[in-house]
C-alpha cells in the first residue's frame, strides 16, 4: 500500500517535526513515524468501510421505493445491487478485514447522516441510474459503478473536511488512498486474507523508512560536511529547511541504500520538492544532488547493486 515516495515524505515530516523542536528524541520520533504509517493503513479501512456503507443505503432506498402508494416504473425495477453484488459482498463477508475494523475501531468513526447523504446524492447522478437500467449486469458493469462511487465521494467538496476530522495526515495519503483504492475494486473479488496485502511491509517501513530516518538523525553532521562544498556560494544556513532536509535524505539514499538507482532517488527528491518546497527547490535540488552524486562517483563512494543502477 505505501510506496518508497510516501515513506520518503514521512520521513521528511518527522525530520522537519524534530527541527522545529529540538527535545524531541530519535525515539519519540520513531514512534511518531510508526503511528503515522498506522494512521494511514487506518485510513485505507475507513475508506473500504465507508464505500461498503454508502452502498448498503440502497437497501432503505429500496425499501423507501417498494413502501409508495403509486412507485413508478423505475420504483419497481429497483434494486439494491449496488450492494448485493458479488465483488462488493466479498468484502462484507470478508472475515479478516472486519478483524481489522474491529481491532483498530474503525467503525467508530463513520458518521451515518454523511453516508446516506453522499448515497442521496449519489443516487442522483447519470452514472447510478444507468446503471440501474442494465438489464444484464456484468462483472465490469459492478466494479464500474464501484469506482464511479467512491470517486463521487472522494470529489465531494465535504469528503476532505470529514477526513481530515479524523485523519490529520489525510491531504499526504489521498493520493496514496485513492491508488489503493481504485486498486482494491479492480481486484474485486477479494480473497480470505486481502487486507494483508494493503498492510504496510517491513521492508519498506522499517528497512527503508526507519533506516533513513535513523541515518539522517544519527549522521546529520557527517551528511552536511558532503553537503556544504556542493552548495558553492550558498550558506548552509541560508538553505530552507525542507531543502535541506531532503538533500541529506537523498545523500544518505545514495550512500547506503544499494539496491536504489541513483537516478530514482534524484527523481524522486526533485518530486518531492515540487510539493513540499518553494517554487525554485526544484532546480536548487536537483542542481546540488547532480553535483553530489557526480564527485561521490568519482570518489568510488557511491555502490549499486544491480545492472544500471548507477544511471
Amino acid at each position: 500500500m505505501l510506496s518508497r515516495r510516501n515513506i520518503r515524505i514521512k520521513v521528511m515530516q518527522m525530520l522537519y517535526t524534530m527541527s522545529r523542536d529540538k527535545d524531541l528524541s530519535l525515539n519519540q520520533v520513531l514512534n511518531h513515524y510508526r503511528k503515522s504509517i498506522n494512521k494511514s493503513f487506518d485510513l485505507y479501512l475507513f475508506n473500504v468501510l465507508q464505500m461498503i456503507e454508502v452502498a448498503k443505503y440502497s437497501h432503505k432506498d429500496a425499501d423507501k421505493r417498494a413502501s409508495k402508494y403509486l412507485p413508478t416504473s423505475e420504483d419497481k425495477a429497483f434494486t439494491p445491487k449496488v450492494y448485493d453484488n458479488d465483488f462488493i459482498q466479498s468484502i462484507v463477508n470478508n472475515k479478516c478485514f472486519w478483524d481489522w475494523v474491529k481491532a483498530r475501531k474503525i467503525k467508530d468513526l463513520l458518521d451515518d447522516d454523511t453516508n446516506l447523504k453522499y448515497y442521496v446524492d449519489f443516487a442522483e447522478s447519470d452514472e447510478y441510474k444507468a446503471y440501474l437500467s442494465q438489464t444484464e449486469d456484468s462483472d465490469q458493469n459492478h466494479k464500474d459503478i464501484l469506482l464511479q462511487l467512491y470517486r463521487f465521494c472522494f470529489s465531494n467538496e465535504s469528503f476532505d473536511d470529514e477526513m481530515e476530522g479524523s485523519f490529520p495526515g489525510w491531504m499526504d495519503d489521498k493520493s496514496l488512498i485513492m491508488g489503493s483504492m481504485k486498486k482494491t475494486i479492480k481486484g474485486l473479488p477479494v480473497t480470505e486474507f486481502f487486507c494483508e496485502a494493503y498492510r504496510p511491509t517491513d521492508e519498506t517501513t522499517v528497512e527503508f523508512g526507519e533506516a533513513l530516518l535513523e541515518m539522517v538523525v544519527n549522521e546529520n553532521d557527517e551528511l552536511l560536511a558532503i553537503i556544504e562544498p556542493a552548495l558553492k556560494n550558498w550558506d548552509s544556513d541560508r538553505v530552507a529547511i525542507i531543502d535541506m532536509i531532503l538533500l541529506k535524505m537523498a545523500l544518505s539514499e545514495l550512500l547506503s541504500f544499494p539496491s536504489i538507482p541513483t537516478k530514482v532517488t534524484l527523481n524522486e527528491f526533485v518530486e518531492i520538492s515540487k510539493i513540499y518546497s518553494t517554487d525554485k527547490s526544484k532546480d536548487f535540488i536537483n542542481g546540488i544532488l547532480d553535483r553530489l552524486m557526480k564527485q561521490l562517483d568519482n570518489d568510488g563512494k557511491i555502490k549499486k547493486e544491480g545492472r544500471g543502477l548507477k544511471g
